[in-house]
């Protein structure tokens, strides 16, 4: 079985659990995580001033793959939320247009809390079923499932937030790598 790969993107202001909760659980489960920046610099701060160094910088990673007009470089493309972080990403614009890409390729695009508001930016979320953060309800323009953990919907991924990012990742690597591997996972986890 191909090893899955994940492309997480951050800037500075991300919220830390919602990035490195599915990272930890992915790598657990033996899937290679790349942690990308939009930012000039490997170092960067969450929303509650942890320094996370990354391992590359977006231009350096998954840019190619738009420039070239070429396939993903990855099987997902994941955004965690933090106001400050999905703010940054949405102004430097090439979170959407990453997003739309892996989408129309048919590889997956997961976001968690604030991250589905690229995804809408990216008009990704309309006619499907999504769940965000409770607090952006009045930002993102289509009615979305507010009381389930995670949803997929075909190739999307969405999840609430912090609370919710040990699901979320759960559901990445069963999705990824089989129901089976969740359950390890889950139980060396929770043993």
């Amino acid at each position: 079985m191909k090893v899955p790969s994940v492309c997480c993107l951050l800037a500075s202001g991300f919220e830390e659990i919602e990035a490195l909760v599915p990272v930890d659980v992915l790598r657990r489960a033996g899937g290679t995580v790349v942690l990308a920046t939009v930012e000039k610099k490997l170092e960067i701060r969450g929303c509650n001033g942890i320094l996370v160094t990354v391992d590359t910088l977006l231009s350096e990673t998954a840019a190619p793959a738009l420039s070239r007009g070429g396939k993903p470089q990855f099987d997902v493309l994941m955004i965690p939320g933090g106001r400050e972080g999905v703010s940054r990403l949405r102004e430097d614009g090439r979170a959407q247009q990453l997003a739309a890409a892996y989408e129309k390729d048919g590889a997956w695009v997961a976001a968690i809390c604030a991250g589905p508001i690229v995804l809408s930016d990216a008009g990704l979320l309309e006619y499907r079923r999504f769940t965000a953060h409770s607090s952006l309800s009045r930002e993102l323009p289509y009615a979305f499932v507010t009381t389930e953990r995670v949803v997929v919907d075909r190739r999307i991924v969405t999840s609430r937030g912090a609370g919710t990012a040990l699901d979320f990742g759960l559901t990445l690597v069963g999705l990824l790598m089989g129901t089976q591997k969740m359950e390890e996972i889950s139980h060396s986890i929770m043993a």
